[in-house]
This record gives structure tokens, C-alpha cells and sequence, in this order.
């Protein structure tokens, strides 16, 4: 009878060795012919004008940072509502405890600006 912590061993090894092996293979095998065309900046199959290197504000990445957060913890929301009339009374304080989480951090982006698109 084998131990059933070697199944976990071994599916962290192949877990590992698949991707590693992916990455090396490619690093070996991917053709290395660059020429102009190919190092320039392709943009939606336009020439581009002028310097490609354009500096963005960080808002617009924080904003969408946010947001994507948000996102996701609304995901983790939706099991929990759908079972609501069946959990135990610590579950539905635990889900109110998240759902302030939630809050405390909309509240605390929204006084720091960042929900501002300016």
C-alpha cells in the first residue's frame, strides 16, 4: 500500500516539471532570425507615429486594480448567498464579516481618490 502523501509529492513534481520543461523547450527550440521588422512596435496593424514609449498615468492601472479586486471578491459572494438559507449562524456572520471587509476597503479607496477616472 503506497503512503497517500506521495500522490501529493508527485503531483508537485509534475506539476513543476511541465512547466519548466515547457519553458526550456521553447528557450531551445524558438527560431532566433530578428530583423527590423520584427523588433519594431506593432500596433493594431498601423505604422506607429512617432516614439511608441508614451508614459500612461498609474491611475488608470490602480483604477482598474481596484475594480478587478472587487471583482473577484463578488465571485466568493455569490456561493455564499445561493446558501444562505443553509448555513449555520457562524457562516453568515463570517460572510457579514467579509461583506465589511468589503466595504472598509471601497470606503478607503474612495476617500483616497481613487475611484476618480479624471
Amino acid at each position: 500500500m503506497l503512503n497517500p502523501w506521495m500522490f501529493v509529492g508527485l503531483f508537485l513534481i509534475v506539476g513543476l516539471l511541465i512547466p519548466v520543461a515547457a519553458i526550456v523547450l521553447s528557450a531551445l527550440l524558438a527560431p532566433r532570425k530578428p530583423n527590423p521588422i520584427k523588433l519594431s512596435t506593432y500596433e493594431c496593424g498601423m505604422e506607429t507615429v512617432g516614439d511608441s514609449w508614451v508614459q500612461f498615468k498609474a491611475q488608470y492601472y490602480v483604477f482598474a486594480l481596484v475594480f478587478l479586486i472587487f471583482d473577484v471578491e463578488t465571485v466568493f459572494l455569490f456561493p455564499w448567498a445561493l446558501a444562505l438559507n443553509a448555513l449555520p449562524f457562524f457562516a453568515v456572520v463570517e460572510g457579514i464579516v467579509f461583506i465589511l471587509i468589503l466595504i472598509a476597503g471601497l470606503s478607503f479607496a474612495w476617500r483616497k481618490g481613487m475611484l476618480e477616472w479624471v
